[in-house]
């Protein structure tokens, strides 16, 4: 398939905002999935539900200490997913007295949990343990709108639950998902999607959550993201709540825009292949289109925001999707010409995103969504079809 940061990139920057509206402010008037906002649209038609299959092979957790949510937006209304398979608008009324809505699925008392997923784009949080604590607030247009789970902020009131996320778009051109580390890792899940083909991703290795927090303990700048043994934070998270260095890349950032101040920097996209050098502090680049950018900070490049920020234009957008893959990944200065595809040469330096690295190691497939841009080269835990008959979450065991 067509390499996503090849695509409109819309999605990344409506989810960057995400979890600080959720805790900070009222929540976001409209929720699209890290993969999926920009997933095609057709002429509507009647939306045919989805088979929605919940299985717990956590081994940790009986099935009645699971707890799941689908909630997401639906003709332009945040909605959530019913246990009859009916799609309800979120309402003030939802919020009970102490404040917060129990928008909860249980699942089967045993075995697999089958549900109908209607047209709809949206996440499958999955709890285990406790409830979620989702609050339904006004936005600023004064439609009801919801506040969604923020696990790496301390105060937010799911901050002591067990809880993940899998994220989704489906519509009548098909079905287009992904697990998600791009903001913590927590619980182990994986996806399967059948129909044209029989697809699946997320699943970890033997042992691979026991890994990946070891892995990202091991390296001193990173230790604090790990939170007990509950979750990992996303290092961009971690550099907001001042667990993280906000100069760690500083010296790899340096180091590109001084290499490139006397060499070409090739970036090939769809459009065509751009030409780079830095010139003036600016990182420009000719070819299809002439776009530029500012030297990026760490904050920057770990969100794949900011100086890298990636429009909907098909040019600067493509190319900053590359060049945020290439500083995640450390492949920037081992090669003039981008993306680098082969994933030997990823993570290979010291000064690197060893969170990301850790999520990759511990994915069965090599598949992980470390970093908003991680779709580059399609390393992304994602998966598609555009004549989907069913999908399955399963959670993994641990």
């Amino acid at each position: 398939m067509t390499p996503r940061h090849q695509r409109p990139l819309t999605r990344r920057k409506l989810l960057a905002g995400i979890g600080g509206a959720a805790v900070a402010a009222p929540a976001v008037a409209a929720l699209a999935p890290h993969a999926l906002a920009d997933a095609p649209a057709r002429t509507p038609k009647a939306a045919a539900a989805l088979p929605l299959t919940l299985v717990n092979d956590s081994g940790s957790f009986g099935n009645a200490s699971v707890h799941v949510y689908v909630v997401g937006n639906a003709e332009g209304r945040q909605v959530r997913l019913t246990p009859e398979g009916t799609l309800a608008p979120v309402a003030l009324s939802d919020n009970g007295p102490d404040g917060f809505a129990d928008y909860a699925i249980d699942l089967a008392g045993g075995g697999e949990t089958r549900l109908s997923l209607p047209y709809m784009s949206g996440r499958i949080y999955v709890s285990l343990g406790a409830k979620l604590k989702f609050k339904v607030v006004t936005d600023g247009a004064g439609d009801p709108a919801l506040q969604y789970p923020a696990g790496w902020v301390p105060s937010d009131p799911n901050y002591e639950v067990l809880h993940d996320c899998a994220e989704f778009t489906y519509n009548s051109s098909g079905m287009f998902c992904n697990t998600t580390m791009v903001d913590m890792f927590s619980v182990p899940l994986s996806i399967r999607l059948t129909g044209a083909k029989d697809q699946t991703t997320g699943t970890l290795r033997d042992g691979g959550r026991a890994a990946a927090f070891d892995a990202v303990r091991r390296v001193p700048e990173f230790e604090r993201l790990v939170v007990d043994d509950t979750r990992i934070i996303a290092p961009g998270h971690g550099l907001d709540a001042g667990l993280f260095a906000e100069d760690y890349l500083a010296p790899y950032i340096d180091e590109v825009w001084s290499t490139y101040t006397g060499r070409d920097l090739r970036v090939t996209t769809n459009a065509g292949t751009f030409t780079g050098r830095v010139r003036g502090e600016r990182l420009t680049f000719s070819g299809p289109a002439e776009v530029s950018f500012g030297k990026p900070s760490t904050r920057d490049v770990l969100f794949c925001d900011g100086a890298l920020a990636a429009p909907n234009d098909g040019t600067t957008g493509p190319v900053a999707a590359i060049l945020g893959a290439g500083f995640n990944r450390s492949t920037l200065l081992a090669s003039a010409a981008q993306p680098t595809t082969d994933p030997a040469s990823f993570y290979g330096t010291g000064l690197t995103n060893h969170y990301a690295k850790a999520m990759h190691a511990a994915a069965e497939d090599g598949r992980a969504y470390g970093f908003a841009f991680d779709d580059v080269a399609d390393f992304a835990s994602y998966i598609q079809d555009t004549a989907p008959t069913g999908f399955r979450l399963t959670l993994t065991p641990f």
